[in-house]
C-alpha cells in the first residue's frame, strides 16, 4: 500500500500518540508506570525515557506497512519519526527560564 498525505498524517499521528503514551504517560490503570518499573534503568527503560527515541523505534511498523523498498522505507521510516517529534514540540509548552530576583548587595547602615 501507498501512503498519501492523508494516511501519512494519520501514521504520523498514531507514531506521536503511542510514543507520547509510553514515555510521557501513566497510561490506564497505571500500566505504563508499572512497565516502566518492570524495566528498570537498562536499555528498554531508559528507551521509554525519550519521546524522540522511542518515536524512531515506534515508527518502523508504519513504515513497513506502507513502503516496499528499502529506500522508501527509510524516508517514510524517518518522517513519521520526525512528525512525532515536531507533533510534539507543538503539544508541549516552552519551558520559560526566568531571572532569579536580586538579592540586597549591601546593609542599610546602622540596622543590624
Amino acid at each position: 500500500m501507498k501512503a498519501d498525505i492523508f494516511t501519512f498524517l494519520l501514521a504520523a499521528l498514531a507514531v506521536w500518540r503511542v510514543s507520547h503514551l509510553l514515555a510521557r504517560e501513566d497510561g490506564p490503570g497505571n500500566s505504563i508506570v508499572r512497565l516502566r518499573r518492570i524495566l528498570g534503568a537498562g536499555f528498554w527503560g531508559g528507551l521509554l525515557d525519550c519521546l524522540y527515541c522511542l518515536s524512531l523505534w515506534i515508527a518502523v511498523p508504519f513504515a513497513l506497512l506502507f513502503q516496499p523498498s528499502l529506500a522508501e522505507f527509510v524516508v517514510l521510516w524517518l518522517a513519521l519519526s520526525g512528525a512525532a517529534c515536531l507533533l510534539d514540540r507543538l503539544a508541549v509548552p516552552p519551558v520559560v527560564i526566568e531571572p532569579l530576583p536580586e538579592a540586597p548587595t549591601h546593609v542599610e547602615a546602622g540596622k543590624t
